[in-house]
């Protein structure tokens, strides 16, 4: 009697175990969540709830959002163990502080994404989606309010009147292989000074004029509601940074849908929508969930 008590509880708990991998997850990984993570700047708040909005919105898929969980230093480890499935990553940043590799001479921004898509793929088994649409990139902001006699369009125009104007930038760009003295190697600029400072405040700063100049992001929405003059990387310092999904290639076998659903995605941020969206946060307070699922609605992507 006792050993058919001890091989019914048995049988009870495979049958358990069973349930649990076709419902839960388990092995095949189809009900797990999929988790969406980002970098800890607005932008990268707000990407993630557009793709998890429209995922939901089109599929039966679970959805999670860590958020703000760190740089490229952290996320690329996160998603290589699978302790987050994507995040939207820039072909630029996966080029040089992911794969430690530099653009071709005379490389396409499309070449870039191939190059990236190709390394990604074969050391991490990490699926590059397709661009949505806009490019993050570098210029160099100055308040032309502030000076008058400067009028810049490109790094090269800053060069002749480098020597008054005080560089501002956060910490970690005057640390990178690829920052600030590269980049005053690279034009031969002569900055005035150089000041340190927090990457969130560093727009007003050249706006009220404790800087001249500033490393800002293309599509921070404080350039426009600052009205700060922008110039052009005429001599393609930077690589391109168009932003695209990256994945797990095991996420997209479990989810078979997930590929196609957030390829559809492709194409539809232009760079001044993005940067409305990051003004939204930034200047007028609203939630970065919230602006994700307007811009989606107003798109006509969900209803």
């Amino acid at each position: 009697m006792k050993k058919l008590i001890v091989l019914l509880l048995t049988l009870i708990l495979a049958l358990s175990a069973c349930g649990t991998n076709e419902e839960g997850g388990g092995e095949d990984g189809a009900a797990e969540p999929i988790v969406i993570s980002g970098k800890k700047w607005t932008e990268q708040y707000i990407l993630p709830h557009i793709l998890a909005e429209y995922i939901k919105a089109k599929t039966d898929y679970e959805v999670e959002i860590k958020e703000g969980l760190g740089e490229v230093s952290v996320l690329t480890p996160a998603i290589q163990k699978g302790d987050i499935d994507m995040y939207v990553e820039y072909t630029g940043t996966g080029l040089e502080a992911v794969l430690k590799e530099k653009a071709k001479e005379d490389a396409s921004a499309d070449d870039i994404y191939n190059q990236v898509k190709k390394g990604y793929k074969e050391e991490y088994d990490i699926v590059w989606l397709e661009p949505l649409g806009f490019e993050n990139g570098y210029t160099l902001a100055y308040n032309q309010e502030e000076n008058k006699d400067i009028n810049a369009k490109t790094f090269s125009d800053l060069i002749p009147v480098s020597d008054q104007l005080v560089f501002g930038a956060p910490h970690q760009f005057y640390e990178r292989e690829d920052g600030y003295d590269a980049l005053v190697d690279a034009y031969g600029f002569n900055f005035k000074d150089t000041k340190s400072i927090d990457p969130n405040i560093m727009y007003k700063a050249v706006k009220d004029g404790e800087v001249g100049v500033i490393p800002a992001f293309t599509t921070d929405g404080r350039i426009a509601r600052f009205d700060l003059a922008t110039t052009k990387d005429d001599k393609s310092f930077f690589p391109p940074y168009y932003a695209a999904p990256i994945v797990r290639q095991e996420v997209l076998d479990s989810h078979p849908e997930l590929e196609g659903v957030v390829n559809e995605l492709a194409g539809n941020i232009s760079e001044e929508e993005m940067s409305e969206m990051n003004a939204k946060v930034d200047m007028d307070k609203e939630e970065p969930q919230e602006v994700a699922k307007n811009f989606l609605k107003e798109k006509g992507l969900i209803k």
